[in-house]
């Protein structure tokens, strides 16, 4: 039985509450316009023992019963984290924007990052907005995130957008590398920012996408509960 999501369109003519069974979720890294900050990233990766893509950008299949809009997380064991990253959707045609968390396994991204994500469920918000109505001031979205660590609360990554490749260009790479169409049904995450204080675990990870012409945002949180690995 395929995945179905529970989602909210939030449109011009109001809140649509839909049933959206995605057709593929495809998870699009190193999408950096900032070739400085995309070094940044790689290096901070590098240092957990994760080698550098041999081309940019990477488009990762994953199976989309990873995609959830549940507030827990269980992971295996303790070496995974989120991160903040806008979400397309190709909804009957139409795309629409959403927010998630590229939760991902870093002991296993570092000998195989294809596999590490298919190893940790991918939290959403459950509310989406057009892209049409966002695209004339697409680079002035925020994007954040805060994480829970040791019972403190951090700013973990903050900044917009605009640092990363659009929907268009995002989809038109994916498109010219796979030789197929982004096609109704199916969902893409577009990259992340870079993590202040590097990459780490955390207890509690929240995120948002704000729309600062509007004061309006998208967001999600969730508890991360670390199921025990016995070998």
């Amino acid at each position: 039985m395929r995945l179905t999501l529970n989602l909210i369109l939030d449109g011009p003519d109001g809140e649509t509450p839909i049933a959206f069974m995605p057709n593929r979720f495809i998870v699009a890294g190193w999408t950096s316009r900032n070739k400085a900050a995309m070094e940044h990233h790689m290096t901070e990766l590098e240092t957990l023992g994760i080698k550098r893509p041999a081309t940019t950008p990477v488009f990762y299949r994953n199976a989309t019963s990873r995609l959830t809009t549940a507030d827990v997380l269980q992971t295996p064991g303790p070496g995974s984290s989120g991160e903040v990253e806008f979400v397309i959707f190709n909804i009957e045609g139409n795309l629409w924007i959403g927010a998630g968390s590229d939760h991902t396994d870093r002991d296993v991204e570092a000998y195989n990052i294809t596999v590490s994500k298919q190893m940790c469920d991918k939290p959403i918000c459950n509310r989406l907005w057009p892209f049409a109505a966002l695209q004339e001031h697409w680079d002035s979205l925020e994007i954040e995130s805060h994480a829970v660590i040791d019972g403190q609360k951090v700013t973990y990554q903050k900044g917009t957008v605009a640092t990363m490749l659009a929907p268009g260009d995002l989809i038109a790479a994916f498109e010219q590398e796979n030789g197929t169409t982004f096609a109704p049904g199916d969902v893409m995450m577009g990259g992340t920012l870079p993590a202040i204080g590097g990459v780490r675990p955390a207890d509690r990870f929240e995120f948002s996408l704000r729309n600062p012409s509007t004061g309006a945002a998208l967001a999600h949180g969730y508890d991360v509960e670390q199921l025990k690995n016995v070998g």
